[in-house]
């Protein structure tokens, strides 16, 4: 990373549901531009906050020249995609990304590639799981990628997290199929270093149970 990254979750009891504690097994990564020249990552991550905002709002992450924060952990929904709540919506399934508009703003994007790439490797996703705010929601974000009705700055920015993702990305080979009473899961497991390692939500609802995470023990609760 080529700047600080910090935790600082909004209060589970901000108004206006901005922090609803969906549990949220992200599927993809949403870029946004923040629309506000003048603010910088903390401004934004005290925006969700104060008390003036009345918006029903969110986003995970925000980023600027010299930092990144966490707003919300990236397990959980936030409102940042503009297409309603389904299962399939990106507010429900994309880590949101807010790239901030002020100071340097080419250093900004540096910091936004590096973190862009650092958590598609994590992962073991590549670019095709990025979306725009566009994608989901039709509205012309984020807007300094965009140029006069083409998405110049969109194809430049996922050519540099790719750029940074070929020696690192993960092989194929580390990625395992799931079956259940004969039936192939949509989603997959991993191998690494020996150890097989399958999700817990996807396993444990096909058998009927109920899946929840506490936040405060880092917990996964299983019903049945």
């Amino acid at each position: 990373m080529l700047c600080t990254y910090t935790k600082n979750h909004i209060p589970k009891s901000t108004p206006h549901n901005r922090r609803p504690g969906y549990y949220m097994e992200a599927s993809t990564i949403t870029i946004h531009n923040t629309a506000n020249p003048a603010s910088t990552a903390m401004n934004e991550r005290n925006w969700l906050t104060n008390p003036s905002n009345k918006r029903t709002a969110s986003y995970h992450l925000v980023i600027d020249e010299n930092e990144v924060i966490e707003c919300l952990p990236l397990n959980e929904t936030a409102w940042h995609s503009g297409d309603g709540s389904s299962s399939m919506s990106g507010n429900r399934s994309s880590i949101g990304i807010e790239i901030c508009e002020s100071g340097d703003y080419e250093k900004t994007l540096d910091n936004a590639v590096a973190l862009v790439a650092k958590l598609l490797i994590e992962r073991g996703w590549g670019i095709e799981r990025l979306r725009r705010h566009f994608d989901w929601s039709g509205k012309i974000c984020p807007r300094l990628m965009y140029d006069g009705g083409e998405w110049t700055g969109w194809t430049e920015f996922k050519k540099r997290v790719a750029t940074k993702l070929k020696p690192e990305i993960k092989p194929v080979s580390e990625y395992v199929n799931i079956r259940l009473d004969g039936n192939l899961l949509a989603q997959k497991g991993t191998l690494k270093n020996g150890v097989t390692t399958v999700p817990v939500r996807a396993i444990a609802e096909a058998f009927g149970a109920k899946v929840s995470f506490n936040e405060a023990t880092r917990t996964v609760i299983i019903d049945k």
